[in-house]
């Protein structure tokens, strides 16, 4: 029993080794895809961005809004298309501002508020891999950690309670 208790712990620390090395990377591979999508749409508005800045001075609401009130049915319905590229830009450039800060910050961005679309795109493509690099290693190690510390405080939680109920029930079997 000790040395099958024994092995369980390994096989924990090895599991979260392995999920903890692959948190840097993962955001790194989300990092990448927000800062592709950020090309894509800086592309997509550069033109719209360069009229706004030659007739509204830089204001593309002002520009959406000229196209909205236009009398051109064209013109009405590509105002709703610019809205979208520039929600878009907007929403990419506030994921980029999120992840600029340090590595830990960017990790608990990923991990609580990344943008649904990018992340579900970031599992869809990830690659699993085991970079050997410190920050790597680093996240690897607590993880490990804290989920080896984690389960043996649980199951030591677990026994003690059981210990304090088997107790009672024999106190009371005793006192009956």
């Amino acid at each position: 029993l000790s040395l099958l208790k024994t092995y369980s712990r390994l096989f924990v620390f090895a599991a979260g080794l392995l999920l903890g090395i692959q948190v840097p990377n993962f955001v790194d591979q989300y990092q990448r895809r927000i800062d592709a999508h950020y090309l894509e749409v800086s592309a997509n508005i550069s033109g719209f961005q360069s009229t706004a800045d030659l007739l509204f001075g830089g204001d593309m609401e002002a520009l959406i809004a000229y196209y909205q009130r236009s009398n051109d049915l064209v013109f009405e319905s590509d105002a709703q298309s610019i809205r979208s590229i520039v929600d878009r830009y907007n929403r990419i450039s506030g994921e980029r501002q999120a992840l600029s800060g340090s590595a830990l910050a960017a990790t608990i961005h990923v991990i609580l508020y990344a943008d649904e679309e990018f992340i579900d795109e970031t599992f869809a493509q990830y690659g699993y891999t085991v970079p050997l690099n410190l920050t790597a290693v680093e996240w690897g190690l607590a993880i490990a950690l804290l989920l080896t510390i984690a389960i043996d405080l649980g199951l030591f939680g677990c026994v003690k309670c059981a210990g304090l109920i088997s107790r009672k029930k024999t106190r009371n079997q005793l006192n009956s």
